[in-house]
């Protein structure tokens, strides 16, 4: 009853060297110039070529989607912060970042497994694609990613907001994450550790082990395919795993020990939360032909229309 309620939390952001600041304020602001758009593009391009109407192209656009929203959730901040001296988050804001940043994530992590069935029965079971992987199931597997995402997300957020604030409240990062946020409650907080290490460590762990383990089965499956079709499947799924690998290799060095010091977690996070996400939709489209041609003919027909 005698602490003190903390009501904003300090950020020590990415640096505070001024001059360091600014060079980074303009090199995100340049990349978000750049893959930003990319990434509209690649949603406005599935959806106005009826060529590619496949499932693997419709998971592509939601793909770019998410990841558009889930780099909304801390960079905004983080850019707004590079002009401020004092960085603070107000206790609501920083709940809410939270939660829409395992939400957003766990619904990425989930929708690569649905992207994996999908190239698993097209290069298994390829008879049998249009009936398996036809439209209502590609609807059914995108709603399940965002609801087991909010799901991840709001348990998350349950466990962190009960939890009583009243000491230090600087956050060695540029924006709120659990473990940190647990360090710094002032209760016994073993028991919610382990709940979270439950919820999100074996969730990341689970994801990508199966993932690994779906492309390891497509890529021996490559041994009984003809020369054209080992082509066209080994760059869909060397393109799978690099974003599989960028994506869940972060989180595992992050969250996998999520309360003891982790070397470089504020860059890793960066690169989890910022850079690669972003980046992931670009991957899949330089690897793949069609989509890089009908992209092409888009933007030739918005400049000759201009």
């Amino acid at each position: 009853e005698n602490y003190t309620v903390v009501r904003e939390f300090v950020l020590l952001g990415l640096s505070q060297t001024h001059k360091v600041q600014m060079i980074l304020f303009f090199f995100f602001l340049l990349f978000y110039m750049m893959i930003l758009p990319g990434n509209i593009l690649i949603i406005l391009t599935v959806q106005g070529d009826s060529q590619l109407g496949s499932p693997m192209y419709f998971f592509l656009a939601n793909l770019a989607f998410l990841d558009i929203c889930y780099c909304s959730v801390t960079p905004p901040k983080m850019l707004a912060d590079f002009f401020s001296h004092h960085k603070t988050i107000c206790y609501n804001a920083c709940m809410a970042q939270l939660f829409f940043l395992h939400f957003l994530g766990a619904a990425e992590a989930f929708l690569l497994m649905a992207m994996a069935y999908d190239r698993y029965i097209a290069v298994c079971k390829p008879l049998h694609y249009t009936r398996l992987v036809n439209r209502a199931v590609c609807y059914v597997l995108v709603g399940a990613s965002w609801g087991g995402g909010f799901i991840h997300g709001i348990t998350l957020f349950a466990l962190t907001i009960d939890l009583p604030f009243c000491g230090p409240n600087t956050l060695d990062n540029f924006f709120c994450d659990v473990h940190q946020l647990v360090k710094l409650a002032c209760v016994n907080t073993y028991i919610v550790e382990l709940l979270m290490f439950l919820n999100n460590g074996v969730v990341i762990v689970m994801c990508f082990a199966l993932l690994l383990i779906s492309y390891t089965v497509l890529l021996l499956k490559l041994q009984t395919q003809s020369s054209k079709a080992k082509s066209k499947i080994a760059s869909t799924c060397v393109s799978h795993i690099i974003v599989v690998f960028i994506m869940c290799g972060p989180a595992v060095y992050i969250y996998v020990l999520p309360f003891q010091a982790v070397p470089m977690e504020k860059v890793v996070a960066l690169f989890h939360t910022v850079i690669f996400p972003l980046t992931n939709p670009m991957i899949y489209t330089l690897c793949n032909k069609e989509i890089r041609s009908s992209m092409w003919k888009l933007v030739s027909k918005y400049i000759l229309t201009c």
